[in-house]
């Protein structure tokens, strides 16, 4: 069939159903953009490109589907990098469209010319190069099934004088692979383990989530057992919040009663989770991993079974598969020892730290530090952190998807929401990008129009994602609610310097005199200014019906005091020493031109 290059490719998207791209525009994909609205695609030009990313990220969460991000080549596609490895780490499969400097100039430095394979070699899940014009739809059909495959982007570099090329091809064939369930004898051993197992514990991570009908499987298999089921750190949407069995999120600013239930266990299985070791990380002070329990551990990638913990059992594939095959072989008195007990200790862990989680008010000093207080007292009437989230679960819909961004204040929130359904909340991952909480939210609402959402971030986080609230009020973005925590500070930074520099404070400070809330309302949004937990609870009430029924976005300018909650990486940092010593005697003047 006669086409040109263009047309090969955007009828290889239409194969896939591919209709939604993130970017901003550029003339080396002019001649694909260029047909977009007769395809079906809508592209959704944002203000910056790692936002675009970011955006598509939330989007493909959210929805289960495929979409896109591309751009100008050079510097608008090396704008993506940290949002194509943000996608990697929470296992998001997208398609990475990297136009490059045309063929004829590549190598002579020309303008915008950039090494793009190279830059995403460790970004990716898969990459592969347009080696010939005739080969354009046979290359994306492969990089679209690769990402697919992996769970993660994946990336399809083009020269850009490639387009506009009539080519003679025959558009490819769809291969998709029936995803494995796992050894048969392993899935025994496995079964085996948790019907003699004493009190089992499962573990629910992202294959939970990503896998068709992995929670379901997980909640039969854990209703069999009556076994409680933990999640791994910024999973919380793992497992049914309103579940008896569900013991919350493992990791920092986590559950202590999933802590306190998974230190009690002999056997734990891991439903498809790499058990990242951020998420293991002791809590509350509580080194929870129970060191002498059997492990299982299912993962769909077999180079992450046993890779941070000794495992007793591990098993390649699809996590609904795999506990399903489990259940299938359990031994019919499996979960019966100390049935009884174990649910008890189940309710009772869960009530006290419910009711500790209500009455904490105030985050705890280290000793021989006393930042918190000073804090507090240098603002008494302001909201703490954990005031200002449980103001905001009052309002909160139970159907609602939210994101958070990285920083002190979104993760003091861990413990807080629950959810009743998957793919609802939207964290930044394990490569832990600030700036997310805004783009990803607005993702999701694009392919979630009908579910409220609601972003969270700090205000040193948000800053950096800030520009995008130029892009997002006009006529055809859907309307958000997105929460600012203002507190004038790079809060996670700021801990370490209390706790290992002294009270050196060097970068962490903002600029009292920014109003985020200002900036929404230049930008023709709604700002609003909330200081206490009332005024929280009804802005983000108001927001809600506002995004729902008005089609207005209502950035919320929470504003809280400066304490500061437990530090992200104890086992990372430790308190320097002077050996040759420093001295500003000692800094040299330089000759300026």
């Amino acid at each position: 069939m006669k086409m040109t290059t263009e047309e090969a490719f955007v009828k290889t998207l239409q194969m896939h159903g591919i209709d939604n791209a993130f970017g901003i525009i550029g003339s080396a994909m002019m001649p694909i953009s260029d047909i977009f609205p007769d395809a079906g695609i809508k592209f959704w030009d944002c203000a910056h490109e790692t936002s675009g990313g970011m955006m598509a990220d939330g989007f493909t969460r959210a929805t289960g589907k495929m979409c896109m991000m591309i751009a100008q080549n050079g510097p608008g596609i090396t704008n993506f990098v940290t949002a194509v490895k943000t996608a990697y780490w929470n296992h998001t499969p997208l398609l990475l469209v990297t136009p490059q400097a045309a063929n004829k100039t590549i190598g002579q430095g020309g303008f915008q010319e950039m090494e793009q394979m190279h830059l995403f070699a460790d970004c990716v899940a898969y990459q592969e190069e347009v080696r010939d014009p005739s080969r354009i739809a046979e290359t994306l059909n492969r990089v679209i099934m690769q990402a697919k495959r992996a769970s993660g982007p994946a990336q399809i570099n083009i020269p850009r004088d490639f387009w506009t090329q009539v080519i003679d091809v025959d558009l490819p064939a769809i291969v998709d692979f029936e995803l494995p369930q796992g050894g048969e004898q392993a899935v025994q051993n496995a079964a085996d383990l948790l019907s003699s197992a004493k009190f089992p514990v499962i573990l629910n991570g992202a294959g939970a989530v990503l896998s068709v009908g992995g929670i379901e499987a997980s909640r039969v298999l854990a209703e069999k057992l009556d076994a409680p089921v933990c999640v791994g750190y910024q999973h919380n949407d793992a497992f049914p919040g309103n579940h008896p069995l569900f013991a919350g999120p493992l990791g920092y600013n986590g559950s202590k009663a999933g802590m306190q239930l998974i230190a009690q266990a002999d056997v734990v299985l891991c439903l498809g989770t790499r058990l990242n070791p951020f998420s293991t990380l002791p809590g509350y002070g509580i080194d929870y991993w129970p060191t002498d329990a059997k492990i299982i551990q299912v993962d769909i990638n077999p180079d992450r079974i046993g890779l941070t913990k000794k495992v007793t059992v591990g098993i390649v594939g699809d996590a609904a598969k795999v506990a399903k095959g489990i259940t299938e072989r359990l031994a019919d008195d499996a979960g019966d020892t100390n049935r009884s007990d174990r649910k008890n200790t189940i309710a009772t862990t869960k009530s006290a730290w419910a009711q500790e989680l209500t009455s904490m008010n105030e985050e705890q000093d280290d000793p021989g530090t006393d930042w918190n207080v000073r804090a507090r007292a240098a603002k008494p009437d302001w909201m703490s952190p954990r005031m200002a989230w449980r103001a905001i679960q009052k309002s909160l819909p139970v159907e609602a998807i939210i994101s958070s961004d990285i920083g002190n204040n979104c993760a003091i929130g861990n413990a807080y929401p629950s959810f009743n359904e998957s793919r609802k909340y939207l964290a930044p991952g394990l490569f832990g990008p600030c700036g997310y909480g805004l783009p990803s939210i607005v993702g999701a609402k694009i392919g979630k129009p009908d579910t409220p959402v609601v972003g969270f971030a700090g205000d040193g986080a948000f800053g950096i994602s800030v520009n995008e609230l130029t892009a997002i009020g006009r006529g055809d973005w859907p309307a958000i609610t997105q929460i600012v925590f203002r507190n004038y500070q790079w809060g996670a930074e700021k801990r370490n310097s209390t706790l290992w520099f002294d009270d050196n404070f060097v970068g962490t400070e903002l600029d009292e005199d920014v109003s985020y809330a200002g900036i929404a309302k230049a930008c023709g949004l709604k700002g609003v200014v909330a200081r206490t937990q009332d005024e929280l609870t009804e802005a983000l009430a108001q927001a809600i019906k506002d995004q729902m029924e008005n089609g207005v976005t209502t950035l919320i300018e929470a504003m809280i005091n400066q304490e500061l909650g437990d530090p992200f990486r104890r086992d990372a940092m430790k308190k320097p020493v002077a050996v040759a010593g420093i001295s500003k005697d000692d800094m040299r003047q330089q000759v300026g031109a």
